[in-house]
């Protein structure tokens, strides 16, 4: 090992990953990479401790994306979903941007309790060029995933016939006939 390579451990690891890193208790951040911190603007003392509300559009998002990830914690505490973020600060600041969310629950029975969380930029890949309400954000990302209206439903405690007129103002704002139109041009924008 050459004497400039900082010693290679989980810490250093966690450090700099690639990708925005969080360990988190009651959605709150215990701590975070230095990736995290340039993908939303912030400082360390911006973003330690804080809950990770901070970092959602609307209080509503925060609140039913939480109850999204209670609902469906795979058998292992597994979790992923793309959805719009906030930067917090810096020359980006309040940018509405998608971002990868994925991680686990420790311990899937108490979902929230602790975590472990990545997260990746998908900004320069799909970039939000029409103005969508909260509630038409997350049924853009459930869709994105493949979704029915039934499921969407489910999922955000709707009728599947309200999913399937929030889809209708989708199309009709991105200029979509069908859902795999709209679904494309969703991936595209």
């Amino acid at each position: 090992m050459s004497p400039r390579a900082p010693a290679l451990d989980y810490r250093t690891a966690f450090a700099l990953a690639p990708i925005g890193l969080v360990l988190s208790r009651q959605r709150q951040i215990v701590d975070c990479n230095e990736r995290l911190l340039t993908m939303f603007g912030a400082g360390r003392e911006q973003l330690i401790g804080q809950s990770f509300e901070v970092l959602y559009p609307t209080h509503e998002e925060f609140e039913r994306t939480g109850a999204r990830i209670v609902a469906s914690l795979d058998a292992d505490g597994g979790y992923a979903d793309d959805r719009v973020m906030k930067r917090l600060d810096g020359p980006r600041r309040g940018e509405l941007f998608w971002c990868h969310v994925s991680g686990r629950a420790l311990d899937p029975r108490e979902p929230h309790a602790a975590g472990i969380w990545a997260f990746e930029d998908l900004s320069s890949r799909r970039k939000l060029k029409v103005a969508f309400t909260p509630r038409e954000r997350e049924i853009a990302a459930l869709l994105i995933d493949g979704h029915t209206s039934k499921q969407i439903g489910k999922t955000l405690a709707i009728s599947p016939r309200t999913v399937d007129v929030y889809r209708a103002r989708l199309m009709r704002k991105v200029g979509a006939a069908t859902t795999p139109e709209l679904v494309n041009k969703l991936l595209a924008a």
